[in-house]
């Protein structure tokens, strides 16, 4: 595993998610089908969600996490697998598949990182983001572990390079906008204690699975964006 410029993560909530079963399961499930060959990890953490995805069909994987100390958390899952103390910046070859699972919005030039993961793919190679959803909901939580922001799908689509072609943008967990809003104007938290996490996750995700399809992708608290190079 090489090293890479010094750089520590200061938020906290990475083994708190963790926790959350349901939601992870409920989006691996939206980006199952599109994750094939070799598949870069963008800013992998303590490797959850590399655990995750473990079990798709993909010929390698790359997890790269900035943070050394994180890094040597990933458990790696399998001989496919391999990990590295790396930005993209740092990174060299291509991939058919580039994944950022609340990432993008800790980076503070979002277009460049784009540019950079686009530059990497293949042809025909899928570029996928998961991330938190609405300004209005930005928040002392949002600050504590260093967001830049929260997007919109318009947001999304602005700062994608254009010879990306949009296959989905939708917006998930319209169960978990109400708790985020919640939490934003009432509660005011800048840490989730854990059983807001497992309300969250065991009942409101739930609720979600079924009332997303309603909605057509159009309320929820996270933005779903997949695009293909051509």
């Amino acid at each position: 595993m090489s090293a890479a410029p010094s750089f520590a993560y200061f938020g906290t909530e990475l083994s708190l998610f963790e926790k959350a079963r349901n939601w992870k399961h409920y989006w691996r499930n939206q980006i199952a089908h599109y994750i094939h060959g070799d598949v870069l990890e963008v800013g992998a953490g303590i490797g959850s969600n590399t655990r995750l995805l473990a079990g798709l069909s993909f010929d390698s994987w790359i997890a790269i996490e900035p943070d050394a100390a994180l890094a040597d958390r990933i458990d790696l899952p399998s001989a496919r697998h391999r990990k590295q103390v790396a930005t993209i910046k740092e990174i060299g070859g291509r991939f058919d598949t580039i994944l950022y699972v609340d990432v993008l919005e800790h980076i503070e030039d979002d277009r460049a990182e784009l540019l950079r993961a686009r530059d990497r793919l293949k042809p025909g190679g899928w570029l996928i983001v998961l991330a938190p959803a609405h300004p209005f909901l930005f928040g002392p939580f949002d600050a504590a572990i260093g967001h830049h922001r929260r997007y919109t799908r318009a947001s999304m689509r602005a700062i994608v390079p254009g010879s990306m072609k949009e296959v989905r943008l939708d917006y998930l967990d319209c169960g978990g906008l109400l708790a985020s809003f919640a939490n934003r104007v009432l509660l005011k938290s800048a840490h989730p204690a854990e059983w807001q996490v497992l309300f969250w996750d065991r009942v409101l995700v739930r609720t979600s699975r079924l009332m997303d399809r309603a909605f057509r992708g159009r309320v929820g608290k996270a933005v779903l964006g997949i695009w293909r190079l051509e």
